[in-house]
């Protein structure tokens, strides 16, 4: 898919922040606009990146046609990008936007979540990017873990119980993790996004119509006390045993504690779509 300009201001405030981390040169205060060529230099351990178009880039050379070929394909489609939020985690940090695009005389906007890990021992970062190919390609395209289960990785207070509740495939109780003007976006755009307790718990009710919830394998847990990130692996929906598909998740806290805004970054297709 592509590398965004602003995901280089990710990558080094995730250096920044990771207590103990190693501080790349230059220092992050002064630049932001790293891109996959330069990272080598940054990182001279290693760099790996994941993106759900080219698959895993390493290596000097691919990294540097990576970058060529991103700003190609962003040139080609006129894009511009905005952000939402960036979550930092004493491990890691998740940063989101919104690249808007226009794709054969049409215009769209498309979720995308960048996860940046650095490894300060090793001087080295992973970097995992996340989004829907249905708003591009016009259907899902299999996503496989990028990462294993962590059975330690647990979520705290509102979102925990979010995800028990969308495990247990119960509507009421997931509507209730909900601020009362709260939204759930999915990941094929801002035009897939749902908001307010009674859309909510309409919405939730037809996810959960394939005879159950939506089971989640735990990845890594981010929170900042606002938002948590986690990554994950969606292995069953319903009924319906699923083809193991990896995927990120922000959830947003509102004024009461309770989630203000879920955001949704996978490309699973399930037995039921909102």
């Amino acid at each position: 898919m592509t590398w965004l300009t602003d995901f280089g201001r990710v990558v080094l405030e995730a250096s920044r922040n990771r207590g103990g981390g190693h501080r790349p040169t230059p220092s992050p205060d002064t630049r932001s606009d790293v891109d996959p060529g330069s990272l080598g230099e940054l990182f001279p351990g290693g760099v790996r990146i994941d993106d759900p178009d080219a698959g895993r880039v390493e290596g000097r050379a691919a990294l540097e046609a990576y970058g060529a070929s991103s700003a190609m394909w962003l040139r080609e489609r006129s894009a511009s990008t905005a952000a939402i939020a960036t979550t930092h985690g004493n491990a890691r940090s998740v940063g989101e936007f919104d690249l808007s695009l226009a794709v054969d005389g049409t215009s769209l906007v498309l979720p995308v979540a960048i996860v940046v890990e650095p490894d300060a021992e090793r001087r080295a970062v992973w970097i995992r990017i996340y989004h829907s190919q249905w708003p591009l390609l016009g259907h899902h395209v299999l996503r496989p873990p990028l990462l294993a289960r962590d059975p330690v990785v647990h979520e705290s207070d509102i979102v925990g119980e979010y995800q028990a509740a969308l495990a247990a495939g119960d509507a009421a109780r997931i509507t209730a993790t909900f601020e009362p003007d709260g939204c759930f976006r999915e990941p094929a755009g801002p035009q897939f996004r749902v908001c307010g307790t009674t859309t909510l718990l309409g919405f939730f009710g037809r996810f959960f119509s394939a005879g159950g919830g939506i089971l989640l394998e735990h990845c890594t847990v981010t929170e900042d006390g606002v938002r948590t990130a986690l990554e994950f692996n969606a292995v069953r929906w319903g009924e319906t045993t699923l083809s193991p598909q990896a995927g990120v998740a922000v959830y947003e806290r509102g004024a009461t504690g309770r989630i203000r805004e879920a955001r949704i970054y996978d490309d699973v297709e399930g037995p039921v779509e909102g």
